[in-house]
């Protein structure tokens, strides 16, 4: 007599194993009829914890439309404590995250966000978390402060927004608020003058999402980035190396976007700081070294870099002074005396034996 009970809890494990896991998730509620499972799939599989859940859930939910957030806010925090693991459990997290949010307690809301998204991945509302989190980085960067004491607001969080971003970037990596994390982050950290991490975040952005509308963008920033560290012609010159190479970019994979005049002063400005840096050097081996092979072949890496601005004019100028110098040295310079010949090695004596 077991064994027919036996079968049919193998076979309620095995409907259970074969449910998709985001309908655990697919709650509806209605005032009328409180929470319930869409299509009530897994309710015969709620047992007594799921019941309680349930229960809690229902006070919460009914407490949150009756106004009173911190009773709705305690219900909630009991499903998530003492069920974790029931179809409510995700739910409960995101339902407290929305008052938290409401309540402009935007860092618990987003650590409430963030507790969802890393305990329930496959949640169905898995994005829409992501959403509001976003949302919040982005009120937080944008110096909305959160409420901290009763009804005094907190301090800027402009730092911890930028977190927050590269948060969501982590683990969201391929959902649509990824990019636009990415973008706010190096924003954010352009503003703080923490320039390395802004292009470290705008290279991910370019590597990661190559094809997203966004990358142009990206392109020219980094390129601007990389320029706002050019000193001038007399320091080195990596920065503007690097920045006339993602305007060149820039201009050959996005040769219609909007940006495309930015783009072109700036390339003008990077490679006239280039030029006048060989230029620069050209100079100094001319007037202080008399090196004048070196100085022309200077002046003629100051004519390539950019052949037709004012700067390859001033360089073709001096070339034929040095042109001149370096004639003038071959005129006058001693001749050189033939050289001796080397000594030709001793030929071996040879013995005969008769």
């Amino acid at each position: 007599m077991r064994r027919p009970s036996l079968l049919l809890s193998l076979a309620a494990l095995a409907v259970l194993l074969l449910v998709p896991a985001r309908l655990s998730a697919d709650l509806v509620w209605t005032p009328e009829g409180g929470w319930k499972v869409q299509g009530g799939v897994l309710t015969a599989f709620t047992g007594e914890e799921g019941h309680n859940a349930l229960e809690s859930m229902n006070k919460a939910r009914t407490a949150e439309e009756a106004g009173r957030d911190g009773t709705a806010l305690k219900h909630y925090n009991v499903v998530v404590k003492k069920y974790p693991n029931s179809v409510y459990a995700a739910e409960a997290l995101y339902r407290s995250g929305l008052i938290q949010q409401k309540r402009r307690q935007y860092h618990k809301a987003f650590e409430t966000y963030q507790a969802m998204v890393s305990r329930y991945p496959n949640s169905e509302k898995f994005n829409q978390v992501i959403g509001e989190q976003y949302r919040i980085a982005s009120d937080l960067f944008e110096g909305k402060r959160a409420k901290s004491v009763s009804w005094l607001p907190g301090f800027r969080s402009r730092e911890r927004a930028i977190g927050y971003f590269e948060l969501i970037v982590q683990t969201a990596p391929y959902s649509d608020y990824a990019p636009l994390a990415l973008m706010n982050a190096a924003r954010g950290y352009k503003k703080m003058t923490e320039t390395e991490a802004a292009i470290d975040a705008l290279d991910r952005m370019i590597n990661t999402y190559p094809r997203n509308v966004l990358t142009p963008d990206a392109y020219l920033k980094i390129a601007e980035t990389h320029a706002s560290l050019v000193d001038g012609p007399a320091y080195d010159q990596s920065s503007t190396k690097e920045a006339i190479t993602y305007y060149e970019d820039y201009m050959i994979l996005f040769p219609g976007d909007a940006g495309m005049a930015s783009a072109e002063k700036g390339l003008e400005r990077m490679k006239i700081v280039l030029a006048r840096s060989k230029l620069t050097m050209a100079d100094y081996y001319f007037k202080y070294r008399k090196n004048y092979k070196a100085a022309k072949v200077f002046y003629n890496e100051a004519i390539t870099v950019y052949p037709d601005s004012p700067v390859a004019k001033e360089a073709h100028e001096k070339l034929v002074t040095v042109e001149a110098k370096l004639e003038e040295m071959a005129k006058t310079a001693p001749a050189q005396p033939n050289a001796p010949r080397p000594a030709q090695p001793k030929k071996a004596k040879r013995f005969w034996i008769f």
